[in-house]
């Protein structure tokens, strides 16, 4: 009887649902979308483009966009508007100027200063690590040792 009363709700929203909508009208427009949202940053998510976050304000930025397509902007005009707006973070691959150097020379540093580091420990470690040499002594101390073990077993 449950099943029959989930079954009957669930049926009008089957009916209901449409067919999907096309994004954009024009297609053009839909693939210079495409082609500026992947040059884009999520402002949200920071590590995706615009085209693969579904965050809101992703899908606000696209739709913005998509305005500024209607009201035939170049490309150019359009990155040029956002970056203007919300800087150069919202460019997926910002461009090498004095602002963005150590964002692309950072990992190269952090990569050598670890190198080195690894470098500096392994060769303290060599001139730690000294032979020390077993005198007749230690041989007897080791034998009689190794006898009291064998007694207690």
């Amino acid at each position: 009887m449950k099943w029959l009363l989930l079954i009957v709700l669930c049926v009008p929203q089957v009916v209901w649902g449409g067919e999907a909508k096309p994004l954009a009208e024009d297609p053009v427009a839909e693939v210079r979308l495409k082609h500026l949202a992947v040059e884009l940053r999520c402002l949200v998510c920071q590590n995706q483009t615009l085209a693969d976050s579904n965050a809101p304000l992703a899908e606000d930025l696209r739709r913005e966009v998509r305005e500024m397509i209607a009201k035939n902007m170049s490309d150019q005009e359009i990155i040029d508007f956002l970056v203007q707006r919300y800087g150069d973070f919202v460019l997926y691959r910002p461009p090498v100027k004095a602002t963005t150097t150590l964002l692309w020379i950072g990992p190269f540093l952090l990569l050598a200063g670890g190198a080195a580091a690894l470098g500096l420990v392994l060769k303290r470690r060599r001139q730690a690590v000294t032979d020390v040499p077993i005198t007749d002594e230690d041989h007897r101390r080791v034998e009689q040792l190794l006898s009291q073990g064998e007694k207690r077993s």
